[in-house]
């Protein structure tokens, strides 16, 4: 298989570092293309890796007939799109122009409803990506939407639960949250993009219900919620995520389940950051003059705030990333938490990047790996080509894979009446 990775920031330094520990002979890796519109950037990470197989170039995400031919010079399989999606439209048409699957780990943009935005929906999260399928199809080729962490494996473990742990599904709800803390610091920090954690913060949040989708305020509808291996009890909040959309498109692949959320545990400190960023529109992505320039408030943020690949290896503790299922098995109450949780300082030990984005890396690698090795798309009811989530696809695999890749899941079961009948111990690991 060859990839070219466009956007050697945090994830796409992750993705290079995981692939090459996961596969150093090159049994099903041929070669890695390292490109970003910051050359030096790229070098450097293709340097540190040091194995001939990653190269590093230089490229316009923003220009896919440039992306294209750069696809086309290396012969690449997949065009991997790390970047912040508001390039994915041209990464897409790249993909389209050289023929090659496609994978990101967030969808195409939404834009929130003219009048009332928080209780109507515009333009959702994936709509313009979804548009593409049929011209996938006609390449038969996969463009491979939203396959990270979140959106990404608590997608395939949505997909899992509806094939193995439950006959009927009320609702698939995203649960995540951390204890990560840089000792000393005051003050908030980005542990993911600046640019995509505004934009998902203050944009109207989603819900699945009664099969549509609807808005609601942002961090709304705050509850206490459990997440294992020391982390405990945290304050979640809707977010718009797009799970939730991938969810709502792939229902009748998952018991026909009747609602979806995504809350997020963000900490009072970074929700109130937000709503004093929306109160004084410092979080638009529009361009607003300034001086002589037009400049984006929130690109300002965002080339101002520290690096959150290079602060985010100073924090101190473990992220928890899951899905939380509640439903019926044998006729029974269930609820069940399947989740993975990463340590920072072992994510820095091991790949050089901070958890969070390490995190998101190790789905597309695995993702990689099962199309280099045609394992995805081939069980029984698998799509052949189009634009797909995780939970397309049978989980099985993915889920098989997650413990070699040294980020192995957890099955956390609740309190119900199912678990009264079942000898469980409290965590197992998925792979197992």
């Amino acid at each position: 298989m060859k990839v070219l990775i466009v956007g050697t920031g945090g994830v796409g330094q992750s993705i290079a570092a995981i692939a090459k520990r996961r596969d150093p002979k090159g049994d099903w890796l041929e070669k890695v293309v390292l490109a970003d519109y910051d050359e030096a950037r790229s070098k450097a990470v293709a340097a540190r890796i040091n194995d001939p197989r990653f190269v590093a170039e230089k490229v316009d995400a923003g220009k896919p007939d440039e992306v294209a031919a750069l696809a086309k010079k290396h012969g690449v399989d997949i065009i991997c799109n790390l970047c912040a999606p508001n390039f994915n439209p041209p990464l897409l048409q790249a993909a389209l122009k050289a023929q090659t699957h496609y994978l990101d780990t967030a969808m195409t943009l939404s834009t929130p409803h003219p009048t009332d935005p928080m209780h109507k929906c515009g333009k959702k999260l994936g709509d313009d990506e979804y548009a593409l399928s049929p011209e996938f199809e006609k390449i038969g080729k996969y463009a491979l939407a939203g396959f990270g962490v979140e959106p990404g494996m608590a997608d395939f473990y949505a997909r899992y639960a509806a094939d193995h742990l439950f006959d009927e599904i009320d609702e698939i709800g995203i649960r995540d949250g951390a204890n990560l803390e840089i000792p000393g610091a005051k003050g908030i920090s980005f542990g993911f993009s600046v640019w995509t954690t505004i934009e998902e913060c203050n944009n109207p949040a989603i819900v699945f219900e009664n099969g549509a989708v609807h808005t609601i305020e942002p961090f709304a509808e705050l509850e206490k919620f459990f997440l294992p291996e020391g982390i405990g009890e945290v304050e979640v909040g809707h977010v718009e995520h797009e799970e939730v959309i991938q969810i709502a498109h792939n229902a009748d692949r998952l018991k026909g389940v009747k609602k979806a959320t995504f809350k997020y545990a963000l900490g009072d400190e970074f929700m109130q950051a937000m709503e004093i960023f929306r109160s004084v529109n410092i979080d638009k992505a529009e361009k607003i003059k300034v001086g002589d320039v037009m400049v984006a408030p929130r690109d300002v943020i965002a080339a101002a705030a520290p690096d959150p690949n290079e602060i985010g290896k100073q924090y101190v503790g473990q992220t928890a990333a899951g899905t939380y299922v509640t439903g019926k098995k044998d006729g029974m109450e269930r609820k069940v938490y399947l989740y993975q949780v990463a340590d920072n300082k072992e994510c820095v030990e091991k790949y050089g990047t901070q958890v969070v984005v390490a995190q998101t890396a190790f789905t597309s690698v695995i993702t990689i790996e099962l199309l280099a090795k045609g394992s995805l798309g081939s069980k029984p009811g698998d799509p052949k080509s189009g634009v797909h989530n995780p939970e397309a696809f049978n989980a099985d695999a993915y889920v098989g894979l997650m413990e070699a890749y040294e980020f192995p899941g957890g099955l956390l079961e609740m309190d119900s009446e199912y678990k009264r009948f079942m000898d469980h111990k409290a965590l197992t690991a998925l792979a197992k």
